[in-house]
């Protein structure tokens, strides 16, 4: 066993990260050790002489990023940012993994000073620093003038075995390479053990050539223990302008355990009194007083507050310089950084009735916005123009060129959402990503992802019904609806027709903390004429009363609205007058209060009938014990849409007869 023993500072910091981390976890009984013992070393390096930040001030725009993909190994990031000065506190550590502490099981990003990214499911917070490199290179290729480099930092981020096999970590680093993103820099734990074992019964690929092949640098650290060799690695890595660098760095993990390291028995879990004592013994350590700093190791970090506030203070100053020398374009990346764009009244677009699919009416809609709002930044997985995901007239990002707001994807639907999300996460950019929303299956954890860490990114879904027809049941979505409305934190906008649209958009852009996906229309619709802006903020309304006292109430979604209003019309010829209610958004009806919800679902008109391509699940509540359900819940078939909607009952005709029924005629 290799041991660190206390013969510098350095080392006896990487030894206070390491006890510290075994100290919180054993006086918790709970957490991950393996990792944060053995990748200290890498980490000490990185964040005490390579990362420009300020401890004092973490939301300095111009900082480094650092993301810690493995975030199981929390513990290891809790501790580098309490040694540096953030404001967490040796009580944090103590409280490390209790309720409502302020050091939480894995990185949650509004919950720790300093915390870039809410991570743990393994892979995704690769894309995220994927997302974040990008937004720096385009920012950069932006707002950046010779001689005025002001935004000009790296992306870091520590990932592992696991994360590596991850089919969206594959799929970000495929893109990252693609693109060149030489400010990116991954430090990997390469300790050869996952949770169930040693990683060559599951994984004996070459990772060297694979990211190779994927256009990386991948350097290597014989020694995970030899600060000065990672050091050298990591400035050879920030020396590279032209390609994303993977460091390989061989560690063992849970290393200084005599009977744990190198297995997969000290990857979770504490390791107990007796072993911890051993581990210590191992490290020379001497100290008795349990989750402690030594004076020195104190000393020696504190001057990266130093150091982050005159590297802050240089960049105000470049800053300052660079308002006299270009002005506009310093209130522009001021009103970025701080998210000062507002849409004006005429980015809102006003459709004449004609007859327009929702998804061409989004379209147009991204491309007015981005007048107002130049941070867009988005594409498609493949499928832009299908999804209508492309702000025309402007570039796409390639190697070497960063600076159109339109990115190809290719078909990485999960790395696509990730790294998206990785972007607004910088700072400085409205994310929007689209494809079928059968699809969104592919990407629901990296959905999840953006509303648990509350980042407000534009999911663009078309294709949203039976109707595309002769594609088929793989393309047809049925569950997808109900499935996104079930996640907490996510608003769901189907809407009727090209205003609903415009004014879905404008909720998406003005969001600051909560995800929206558009469900939108591959087929052309009548733009409505009594369809209402503030009632699709509020999240349902009534699009067309009824001309006499009503006896019943449908509501629709989307392209279903048009039948609704066509069964309206024919049940008013039979002396049936029925309310027609547009509900574009379950959440933001739910939103309103009591009133407003009687208002368009009285509850005296109690025969109510839902009509949604999709699953009938989750409408009981809005239809209530004497009303009854139009949906679809099996899988579709391949022919043409309007053939399918016949074979599955789902017609303006059937509407009556369902309505009919209802009011027992």
């Amino acid at each position: 066993m290799v041991n660190v023993t206390n013969n510098s500072v350095a080392e006896m910091s990487v030894t206070t990260l390491r006890t510290l981390c075994l100290d919180s976890v054993e006086h918790v009984k709970h957490g991950h050790l393996g990792m944060p013992l053995g990748a200290a070393p890498m980490a000490y390096v990185l964040w005490k002489e390579k990362m420009r930040h300020n401890p004092k001030n973490p939301n300095w725009f111009n900082r480094d990023r650092f993301v810690l993909t493995s975030g199981h190994g929390s513990i290891l990031l809790y501790s580098l940012l309490h040694l540096s000065g953030y404001d967490l506190t040796i009580d944090d550590l103590k409280g490390f993994r209790k309720l409502n502490s302020r050091t939480p099981g894995h990185p949650e990003v509004h919950v720790t000073p300093g915390v870039e990214a809410t991570t743990g499911p393994l892979g995704q917070g690769l894309s995220l620093t994927v997302g974040m490199a990008i937004a720096e290179a385009h920012l950069a290729a932006k707002f950046n003038r010779d001689g005025f480099n002001i935004i000009d930092h790296y992306t870091y981020t520590i990932c592992g075995d696991g994360d590596l096999m991850e089919g969206v970590a594959q799929e970000a680093v495929s893109l990252a390479g693609q693109l060149g993103l030489g400010r990116l820099i991954v430090l990997y734990d390469s300790n050869d053990v996952t949770s169930d074992g040693p990683v060559e019964v599951s994984n004996t690929e070459d990772i060297k050539g694979k990211f190779e092949a994927m256009g990386w640098q991948v350097l290597r650290v014989e020694d995970g223990n030899d600060l000065n060799r990672i050091a050298a690695t990591i400035d050879k890595a920030r020396a590279c302008h032209d390609q994303p660098t993977l460091i390989e760095v061989k560690n063992v993990i849970g290393f200084g355990s005599p009977n744990l390291q190198g297995t997969e028995k000290i990857h979770s879990n504490p390791v107990g009194a007796d072993e911890s004592k051993r581990i210590k013994q191992s490290y020379g350590w001497q100290y008795e007083e349990l989750i402690y700093v030594p004076d020195e190791v104190r000393s020696s970090f504190s001057e990266i507050i130093e150091n982050g506030r005159k590297e802050e203070e240089k960049w105000n100053h470049l800053f300052d310089s660079y308002k006299q020398t270009y002005p506009k374009l310093a209130e522009e990346l001021y009103r970025t950084i701080h998210d000062g764009f507002s849409l004006s009244e005429k980015a809102i677009r006003k459709f004449k009735p004609s007859k327009m699919a929702t998804r061409t009416a989004s379209g147009e809609m991204l491309n007015s916005i981005y007048q107002d709002i130049p941070t867009l930044l988005g594409g498609s997985a493949d499928l832009a123009s299908s999804n209508k995901t492309t702000i025309n007239q402007l570039p796409f990002m390639k190697k070497g060129d960063y600076l159109g707001p339109n990115i190809h994807f290719g078909v990485r639907e999960f790395a696509m959402a990730s790294i998206l999300t990785g972007a607004v996460l910088h700072g400085g950019i409205k994310g929007y990503c689209g494809t079928f929303l059968v699809f969104a299956d592919y990407m629901r954890s990296a959905i999840r992802h953006s509303a648990l860490m509350e980042i407000p990114m534009t999911y663009i879904f078309t294709h949203d019904s039976i109707l595309l027809g002769q594609d088929g049941p793989t393309h047809q979505p049925i569950e997808h609806l109900i499935s996104l409305r079930a996640m907490p934190n996510l608003i769901v906008i189907r809407p009727a027709d090209a205003n609903e649209t415009a004014a879905a958009w404008k909720i998406a852009i003005e969001s600051k903390k909560t995800p929206v996906v558009l469900a939108l229309g591959r087929h052309d619709v009548p733009v409505l004429e009594n369809a209402s802006f503030e009632g699709v903020r509020r999240g349902a309304y009534v699009i067309s009363p009824s001309t006499a006292e009503p006896v019943g109430i449908i509501i629709a979604t989307g392209s279903d609205v048009e039948l609704a209003l066509e069964a309206q019309d024919i049940l008013r010829e039979k002396g049936i007058e029925v309310n027609v209610v547009s509900m574009p958004s379950w959440e933001l009806f739910e939103a309103q209060d009591n009133d407003y919800k009687q208002q368009v679902l009285p509850p005296r008109l109690k025969k109510r009938l839902s009509v949604e391509m999709g699953s009938s699940y989750g409408w009981e509540r809005y239809v209530g014990p004497e009303g009854t359900v139009m949906s679809i819940d099996q899988f579709g078939a391949s022919g043409p849409g309007d053939d399918l909607a016949r074979s599955l009952n789902f017609t303006v005709e059937h509407i009556v007869k369902k309505m009919e029924r209802l009011i027992g005629m």
